[in-house]
Formats: C-alpha cells, sequence, structure tokens
C-alpha cells in the first residue's frame, strides 16, 4: 500500500496539531486517528473522526432505562446485558467515520450493508489511479465444489501463472485504453463518465463511509467471519482491530455474544436435549433438513 506523498503529508499535519476538547476521548482510538492501516495490495483503511466510548453506551441506556438499570454494577456488566440480550440503541450513540481505499468489486460487496454513510471518489469529475488488485499466487482458489459462493483448492503451477498474467495484462491494457479515451492530446476526449465502464471491478476505489456502532457490528459480524470472502474479510479484520481499541468492553461483548456465538434453531435446540437426556439423536430421527443436521454437527464440533 503507498500513500501519495500529499496524502501523507495531510496526515502528518493532521496528527501533529491536536486540539483540546470537552468531549468524551477514546485513548484507543486516538491513536489510530489519520494512521492509514494497509489492505491488501493498494488498498488501507484510516479513521477520519468517531464520537462516543464505551461510557457513552451505558450512559445512553442508563437514560433510557432509568430504575431498570441499578441492578447493573459496572459498566462492562452494562454493556455485556445490552449485548447479550440484543439491544441496539445504546450502541448507536457511538460512530465512526473511516476513509477507505478498496477494490470495486470488494466495494460492491461492501455496499449492500445500507446502514451507513458513503461518499465515493467521482470518476465522473477525476480520473482513476492506475492501480489494481493483484492477488498473491496463495488467494487465486478454484470454485469450491460444494458453495456456490465458496473457493476451493488453490490453483497451481501453470494454471496459477497464467491467471496472474491474464489479470496483470488485462487491467493494463483496459487502463491503457480508458487512458487514451479521455486523452484530450489531438482529440477532444471521451467523457471521464463514459470512458470508465471499460475499467475492470479489480481497480481501486475510495470513500468516506460512517457509521454507528450496532450497524458496525452487524458488518463485523458478517465480513469478519471466516465464510466471508478473503478480500472484504481483511478489511473488516483491520476495522476490528480499531473498535478493540475504541471501546474495548463493548468489542470484547461483541466477541463473546456475536463473532464467536453460535446460533441455534429451535429443531437444534430439542435435538441437543434429547441428546442431553441420552437418547441417541441422527439425521433420520432429528427432524432437520439434510444441511440442517450437517450445520448442527458442526456447531457441536
Amino acid at each position: 500500500m503507498t500513500l501519495t506523498p500529499e496524502a501523507q503529508a495531510e496526515i502528518d499535519e493532521l496528527r501533529a496539531t491536536p486540539r483540546p476538547t470537552l468531549r468524551a476521548v477514546s485513548e484507543g482510538m486516538e491513536a489510530h486517528l489519520y494512521k492509514a492501516i494497509p489492505v491488501l495490495d493498494h488498498g488501507f483503511v484510516r479513521v477520519i473522526d468517531y464520537m462516543g466510548d464505551d461510557s457513552a453506551i451505558t450512559q445512553a441506556a442508563r437514560v433510557s432505562y432509568g430504575r431498570g438499570t441499578k441492578s447493573v454494577s459496572n459498566d462492562e456488566g452494562l454493556i455485556r446485558y445490552l449485548m447479550r440480550h440484543w439491544h441496539s440503541t445504546p450502541f448507536e450513540m457511538c460512530e465512526v467515520k473511516l476513509h477507505v481505499k478498496l477494490p470495486v468489486f470488494v466495494a460492491r460487496q461492501w455496499i449492500r450493508h445500507r446502514t451507513a454513510n458513503v461518499n465515493e471518489y467521482s470518476a465522473r469529475y477525476s480520473i482513476l489511479d492506475r492501480e489494481f488488485y493483484i492477488p498473491e499466487p496463495e488467494a487465486l482458489a478454484a470454485q469450491s465444489a460444494v458453495n456456490n459462493q465458496g473457493r476451493g483448492a488453490a490453483l497451481e503451477g501453470a494454471e496459477a501463472a497464467r491467471v496472474l498474467d491474464w489479470l496483470k495484462q488485462d487491467s493494463m491494457r483496459a487502463y491503457d485504453h480508458y487512458a487514451e479515451m479521455i486523452s484530450q492530446d489531438g482529440q477532444q476526449g471521451l467523457a471521464r463518465e463514459l470512458a470508465r465502464m471499460n475499467l475492470p471491478a479489480n481497480i481501486y476505489t475510495q470513500w468516506y463511509w460512517k457509521v454507528d456502532l450496532h450497524n458496525l457490528f452487524h458488518f463485523l459480524r458478517l465480513r469478519a467471519d471466516a465464510h466471508a470472502q478473503y478480500e472484504i474479510r481483511v478489511y473488516a479484520d483491520a476495522i476490528c482491530d480499531m473498535v478493540k481499541d475504541w471501546v474495548p468492553f463493548a468489542y470484547k461483548a461483541f466477541e463473546d455474544y456475536r463473532l464467536g456465538a453460535v446460533t441455534m434453531s429451535a429443531q437444534m435446540v430439542e435435538c441437543l436435549r434429547r441428546m442431553l437426556a441420552g437418547e441417541v439423536v441422527t439425521e433420520e430421527n432429528c427432524g432437520m433438513s439434510k444441511r440442517e443436521w450437517k450445520e448442527f454437527q458442526g456447531v457441536l464440533g
């Protein structure tokens, strides 16, 4: 990942000019402010601004519920209670604004989370950089034979080399044509809003993404999961490291009750009860589909 000299100078200037404030400050998040965390080959995530901390969550909860929370003796216990019982509004009191540089195909997956405010770099007004995501050889995988949206074993040898070569050549050729189309050297030049349609989905874009903590946790629960696509999961992992420092009590509760937890259907719970009672439960008598039974076996380990 490389930053332009201008971008690095902006980051250095912002970090060199701290301002006094009366608002709540998270020391852990202050350490992340403006720093660009490298992701993939040319991407990054950096915190532009944030609001609130762990105390903002408990403050909102106590205002909302009043006497109902007096039995909770400390902030961490209250946050864990809120997470455990799926309360959402207290976590919405915290917000973060991120600057993300990411491949277009990852952005299209990311934007499906429609609970954030987004402003993306415009290729109608500006010229996109000649930067493309080219996977590391170990990230080149075949289509999974059992999962229509998953990966199988890594490609090897000549096939892997051929695919990498095509990715690099096609990306550069598409950008060469894009640059030639918009050039005004001896021609009018095609409008940028039209020329961009020739660019591949692995070219990098950038956006500002502002989201509250409740919806960020939902994003991370899905995208930091081991089953998520690698190229978006590495962004989620980088954000997890930031959130862990920003709201440590809330993040630990999220890890325990969302990220590291499992959800069982009523049928699964009933089967588990039968097993604990000493009954032999099989795929034939469990009352679940073949796929559900396989998932249940995965939960039991």
